[in-house]
């Protein structure tokens, strides 16, 4: 993981918010994978907050992408926001920017 990066969360109303900040990286996907799969099937919705990162690595971006195949069912809970949810979010989710 990036020596910088970090993920804040927090939950509210059924939906979970994740706050990237640092750099995202092959590490740093891994980890919000694993963040994913251990929440997502508990909140209606997970707001993917990325106005922090300071860089999207694309090797970071493929990483995650490629293993969102875990939580294909919940894919769909996914809303990504910030200057740098298009760099991260799959192509085929729709995200908002704030």
């Amino acid at each position: 993981m990036a020596s910088n990066f970090q993920i804040l969360s927090y939950r509210k109303s059924g939906n979970l918010h994740l706050k990237l900040m640092g750099d995202f990286d092959g590490s740093s996907a891994h980890e919000l994978i694993n963040i994913l799969e251990t929440h997502c099937r508990y909140v209606f919705r997970v707001f993917i907050h990325t106005g922090s990162l300071r860089s999207v690595h694309p090797f970071g971006r493929e990483v995650f992408r490629n293993n969102l195949s875990a939580l294909n069912r919940q894919s769909g809970k996914l809303i990504f926001t910030g200057k740098n949810g298009d760099k991260i979010a799959p192509e085929r989710n729709i995200f908002f920017k704030f």
